[in-house]
């Protein structure tokens, strides 16, 4: 019974354990932003595509540049296809005219979805709010 008991909290110990670890396909991958679809169908690109950089770490740490400042927070995905950023501590540089930095930063917490189709992540926002296109760094 003792045995049986111990064998059941290792299993146990062992699924909670590996129910926090990040995602597989996003974990050690770097992008960088391609384009914005909002909701609306209105698009954005950035001026410059290596300003808006994120990396998923495998310790559930994620590393961002938006624009011109950078920052760090964690990720997490609970089942395929889900992305969850917790909150995220950044520099606090004013950005020219015309930076997408202050919408992306708006938008982060409504993050809820991802799916890497054709080599490109595409992270979706919650409620139809629109959806993020990045390619892999090389």
């Amino acid at each position: 019974m003792r045995t049986t008991l111990i064998a059941v909290l290792l299993f146990l110990a062992a699924c909670a354990h590996e129910a926090q670890q990040p995602s597989s396909d996003l974990a050690a991958t770097a992008w960088r932003l391609v384009k914005f679809q909002g909701g609306d169908g209105k698009v954005e690109f950035p001026v410059d595509r290596s300003q808006y950089t994120f990396a998923f770490n495998r310790d559930g740490s994620f590393t961002a540049r938006i624009d011109c400042n950078r920052g760090r927070g964690s990720w997490k995905s609970a089942g395929p296809g889900q992305l969850e950023l917790g909150p995220m501590a950044m520099t606090r540089a004013l950005c020219a005219p015309g930076s997408m930095h202050d919408n992306m930063v708006k938008q982060m917490p409504q993050i809820r979805s991802y799916v890497i189709k054709d080599g490109h992540l595409f992270i979706s926002l919650v409620a139809d709010g629109g959806a993020y296109e990045l390619e892999p760094i090389k």
